[in-house]
């Protein structure tokens, strides 16, 4: 069993960044994919970024590449989300979620139905 933690969360200004971390447990850590995804009040959990347990590879929605960069430090078992640029349609609660079959396409690493595990959220709004 894995448990993840999310943090970082907070209130900013249209414009403003904020990092958010997710801390895992567990000793398997670095083998799996971790992804965030994010859901806004009356929408669908939707997917933000991943990366491969490795590091080396990243996949994003369109809507944030260029303002959104995922990394990881598997030393440290924390997934991180930097978020730059950030837009009033950027509030949702954010969560991260952790892959056991890292040998997926990296298509389909926005599915989130293919996720094990999940934390319990953080909350992400953004003033216009």
């Amino acid at each position: 069993q894995v448990q993840l933690v999310e943090s970082g969360g907070g209130l900013v200004q249209a414009g403003g960044s904020l990092r958010l971390s997710c801390a895992a447990s567990g000793r398997t850590f670095s083998t799996y994919v971790m992804g965030w995804f994010r859901q806004a009040p009356g929408k669908e959990r939707e997917f933000v970024a991943a990366i491969s347990w490795s590091g080396d590879s990243s996949y994003y929605a369109d809507f944030v590449k260029g303002r959104f960069t995922i990394s990881r430090d598997n030393a440290k078992n924390t997934v991180y989300l930097q978020m730059n640029n950030l837009k009033a349609e950027d509030t949702a609660v954010y969560y991260c979620a952790a892959d056991r079959n890292a040998g997926r396409y990296i298509e389909n690493w926005q599915r989130k139905t293919l996720y094990d595990y999940w934390g319990q959220g953080t909350q992400v709004t953004v003033s216009s």
